[in-house]
């Protein structure tokens, strides 16, 4: 824009200076200013009356001019009128120049105003542009912080947001006439929206790793069981290397360092990587937010939603593939790993006690669901298995810090269940062995079998390997060794409970002796004793045999559970009662021998028909008398001779003496009234044929003790010197054995029927000596 023409305040002197201008260029400078002050303050009118009076005053001047000098006057007038032609062609002139000037004025007024106004417009379009930059710059940040959120840089998002309000935002709200003042409030206000969606993505980002989290958690505890089966092999190998580590379980600290070089990380390996990124920018960004007990509860409730998540409804414990309870306490395991690590890295997340609590509630729920589903279990060996998981389980959570005590409780519970399924299927199988027996001697036809007995059974063979000779019988029979094998699987599998990991062994070596105990009193030694009611005396004899083996199986057992119980059970000598047992019915089985030979003794003696007080004498012994000594011969040498040689002594002994007793019973009977001198031959005669067939016996002269009261009866009555009886010192030398009460009762007997030859006490005072001698 040009300079503004300096104003004039009268024409007065302005229009003389133009009028009297010595040339054109001067005329048209003096006169445009004036022209375009004119039209710009509209005084134009005044310029043109101001020309007009100085043209009148200049025709004045000419008239006075002309009335003095009329020649001059009329030259005058005649260039005045042609100065007045030009002055009025100038005058036009300036008229259609002040036109168009005027015309030009305004056009220069209009742009002047658009000029104006374009430079307002200027000034607000920079003024915008200046505002929509710094607005740009808050938007861009703003933008960022977004763009950082939803590449799940949430810290970066919330600096970017942190920087938006101290660079950008303070500022301009503390100057409330800021152009952005209105935007930095809006998204002043919009910060706190922005902040929470921040920890809305944090916390979806941690709900996503925490789901994936429990997913992978049975993997995880898959993963931690292996390394810790692994342990234990390697464990077993040094403890081969070196008995004295037998001392020290897993997770001692000597396991430890001796494991050390097989570091593992159940976390981080090739199969399995657990990052705990999400969390700790999770904890990071609430922290930032001032927020950290809200996320450590929110947590905290997650977990023990996603704890109820992990326990199922039942549990099968009877499935083919066992993964039920497996899975369960892999899962359990896998969870609880996570949150001992997780506690371990943000402490201030995770308290002690809070992951206390997760895991004794898993721990408990586990139990209880066992607990439910151990009624529908009735194989031990399915027992052995749950122990097996339950022990592992044990063994990995101990390593990572976790109480043990509730589970190992719970495997002392299990260990009765256990315990209590073995008698029962212990006791079916020796029930069925007892039942089954032949009760026969038992026959091995090879030197492999002859093997299998003896390395199965407590057997002490008289003769070696080499001088056996097949096939061969063995004296107990078939039932023996398979209990000896029954009573070996059932301490192995009550040792087998104690493997890898049992804290109570004293409780084992307790709980076995009782029911080894009570299986070999109630199962064997008992059925044993029930079946000696038998009328078959060979089984008797068996039975006895069988009970002197068991006596020496359990006197063997008991040294066996000394060298085998724990060094935490109580010292001292072991005494099963089943010992004793066995070794009184021993006893018992003796006594029933003795009474089937007995019986048998009394029946042969039944049979025996003497005649009393026959005509003639006779030749030959009874019947009965040799079948009587052919049925001792015969058991002897076949029924009673798997025997112990003191038990058999003893029953030939117990056998005689019965033998003797029913013989000499028989005159002595009420009914025989009468006994001539051929009838006392006839039994002097068998009880000669007894007597020779003692002396024929091994041990017969002991043996023949047993007829000396039958003998010496018999001499008495074919004595002649009756009277010797009553005399005590004749008595005691001849008739020492002869019975007080009974002499006198056969010598009445006899003495009826003998001639009287001799002086005889009276027989009416027999009595008198009856009972004299009775009463000594």
């Amino acid at each position: 824009m040009g300079r503004r023409p300096a104003g004039f305040e009268d024409y007065s002197s302005a229009v003389p200076q133009i009028i009297l201008s010595s040339t054109d260029t001067e005329f048209l400078d003096q006169l445009i200013p004036v022209l375009k002050d004119a039209a710009h303050s509209n005084r134009t009118p005044a310029l043109v009356n101001r020309l007009g009076r100085y043209s009148e005053e200049r025709e004045a001047d000419i008239e006075r001019i002309g009335l003095t000098k009329h020649q001059e006057f009329l030259d005058s007038v005649s260039r005045l009128e042609n100065v007045r032609e030009g002055t009025v062609a100038v005058t036009e002139e300036i008229l259609k120049l002040n036109q168009s000037i005027q015309s030009s004025t305004e056009k220069l007024a209009e742009q002047k105003r658009a000029l104006v106004n374009t430079k307002a417009v200027r000034q607000n379009i920079a003024d915008a542009s200046s505002a929509l930059t710094e607005s740009l710059k808050i938007l861009h940040a703003v933008n960022h912080a977004h763009d950082l959120v939803r590449k799940k840089r949430y810290y970066s998002a919330l600096k970017s947001l942190e920087d938006l309000q101290n660079e950008h935002l303070v500022p301009i709200l503390q100057n409330r006439y800021a152009t952005q003042h209105r935007l930095a409030d809006v998204i002043q206000k919009s910060i706190p929206a922005s902040q929470k969606a921040i920890s809305e993505a944090v916390m979806t980002d941690l709900n996503t790793w925490l789901y994936r989290i429990r997913e992978t958690s049975q993997f995880l505890g898959e993963v931690a069981f292996y390394h810790t089966e692994m342990r234990r092999t390697r464990q077993r190998k040094r403890v081969e290397g070196d008995a004295f580590l037998s001392r020290f379980k897993l997770n001692s600290a000597i396991e430890i360092v001796c494991d050390e070089a097989e570091e593992f990380d159940v976390l981080d390996n090739e199969e399995l990587q657990v990052d705990f990124t999400p969390l700790f920018e999770a904890l990071h960004i609430h922290d930032t937010l001032g927020q950290t007990d809200k996320f450590r509860s929110e947590y905290a409730t997650t977990r023990r939603q996603q704890k109820d998540l992990l326990i199922p409804t039942s549990v099968d414990l009877t499935a083919e593939d066992e993964s039920s309870l497996s899975s369960l306490l892999e899962g359990i395991a896998g969870f609880a790993i996570i949150e001992k690590a997780t506690m371990r890295r943000v402490p201030q997340l995770r308290s002690a006690a809070d992951v206390e609590e997760l895991w004794e509630s898993l721990c408990t729920a586990a139990i209880n669901l066992t607990n439910r589903a151990l009624g529908d279990v009735t194989n031990a060996e399915v027992l052995l298995k749950i122990k097996g998981f339950i022990s592992l389980f044990i063994q990995t959570m101990g390593g990572w810090g976790y109480s043990v005590s509730t589970l190992d409780a719970f495997l002392l519970k299990l260990f009765d269940k256990y315990a209590d399924l073995l008698k029962k299927r212990f006791s079916d199988d020796f029930q069925e062995i007892v039942s089954m027996d032949d009760y026969m001697p038992m026959a091995i036809n090879s030197m492999e079998e002859y093997e299998k007995v003896v390395n199965v059974s407590w057997f002490d063979q008289d003769k070696l390997p080499d001088e056996l000779t097949f096939p061969c019988v063995l004296p107990f029979s078939q039932m023996y060794p398979l209990c000896c094998i029954d009573i070996r699987n059932f301490l192995n599998q009550f040792y087998f409970y104690s493997d890898d990991h049992f804290q109570h062994p004293d409780v084992i070596d307790e709980t076995l002796r009782k029911s080894l105990d009570e299986l070999l009193t109630e199962k064997v030694c008992r059925s044993l004793v029930d079946r000696l009611s038998s009328q078959y005396l060979g089984q008797i004899v068996q039975i006895l045999i069988n009970l002197e083996h068991f006596e020496t199986a359990c006197q063997e057992l008991e040294q066996l559970l000394i060298r085998a119980r724990s060094s935490t059970s109580a010292g001292g000598p072991l005494k099963l009662n089943a010992t004793d047992e066995f070794r009184n019915n021993k006893k018992t089985a003796e006594k029933r021998i003795f009474e089937l030979v007995n019986s048998k003794i009394d029946d042969l003696v039944e049979t025996a028909e003497y005649d009393w007080t026959p005509s003639s004498a006779t030749t030959e012994p009874s019947s009965y008398i040799q079948t009587l000594t052919r049925y001792l011969s015969n058991i002897m040498n076949s029924t009673l001779l798997g025997l112990p040689r003191e038990i058999k002594e003893l029953i030939y002994f117990d056998a005689l003496s019965h033998a003797a007793s029913e013989i000499l019973a028989l005159p002595l009977s009420n009914e025989v009234k009468h006994i001539n001198p051929y009838g006392v031959s006839a039994l002097a005669q068998d009880v000669q044929y007894l007597t020779e067939f003692v002396d024929s016996l091994e041990n017969g002269q002991m043996l023949r003790e047993n007829l000396d009261e039958l003998q010496q009866t018999v001499n008495l009555m074919q004595s002649d010197n009756h009277d010797e009886f009553f005399d005590v010192s004749s008595r005691n030398k001849k008739y020492g054995r002869v019975d007080a009460m009974n002499g006198p009762i056969l010598l009445e007997k006899y003495q009826s029927q003998r001639p009287r030859l001799v002086t005889q006490v009276p027989s009416r005072n027999a009595p008198l000596f009856a009972g004299r001698f009775g009463m000594k």
